[in-house]
C-alpha cells in the first residue's frame, strides 16, 4: 500500500480513536493491514504534523494538525517542483542549486520529509549542501529529486 493511503489511515484511527504512543499506532496499522514499524509511523506522524492534545482525564492523545491540512508533503513537493534548479552530489554530498532566495525554502522541505540517507543539511541563497550516509545514498538521493526539476 502507498504512503498516501497510510496517511489517510492514520488519520482515520487518530480521529476515531484514543491513540497514546507510536506503538499503538503501529499495532493498529498492522491489524488494518499495513505492514509497518514504528519507525515508519513516527516518520508518518512527523511528515503530517500529527501533535498530541490533552484530554479532560489528564491524558493524551494523536490528533491531527489544528490546520487540517493532510496535504503538507504536496504543498512542500510543489516548493521542490517551483524551485530546484539542478542536482548534483560527489562522494556523499548532494549539491541542489535553487531559484534565487529559494534555499532555505527546500531545505525546509527537504529536512521535513525525513529521508534516511540524509545526515543534514546546509542552506544559502540559492545553493543547498546536503550530507549523505554515503556515495550509493547521494546518487539514490540525485535521482530521486531529479523528478522535481522542470
Amino acid at each position: 500500500m502507498i504512503k498516501s493511503e497510510r496517511h489517510e489511515k492514520i488519520l482515520e484511527l487518530i480521529t476515531t480513536e484514543n491513540i497514546s504512543t507510536q506503538s499503538d499506532l503501529t499495532l493498529r496499522l498492522n491489524q488494518s493491514g499495513f505492514n509497518v514499524t514504528q519507525a515508519t509511523a513516527s516518520r508518518d506522524l512527523q511528515e503530517m504534523r500529527v501533535t498530541k492534545v490533552l484530554l479532560p482525564d489528564g491524558t493524551y492523545k494523536y490528533a491531527p494538525s489544528k490546520d487540517g491540512d493532510i496535504s503538507f508533503s504536496d504543498k512542500l513537493e510543489k516548493i521542490l517542483n517551483h524551485c530546484l534548479v539542478k542536482v548534483d552530489y560527489a562522494n556523499n554530498i548532494v549539491v541542489l542549486k535553487t531559484m534565487s532566495g529559494a534555499a532555505q525554502a527546500v531545505g525546509y522541505a527537504l529536512d521535513t520529509f525525513v529521508w534516511d540517507e540524509i545526515v543534514g543539511t546546509i542552506c544559502g541563497d540559492d545553493t543547498i549542501m546536503i550530507v549523505v550516509r554515503n556515495e550509493k545514498g547521494a546518487k539514490q538521493l540525485c535521482s530521486r529529486l531529479a523528478k522535481y526539476i522542470q
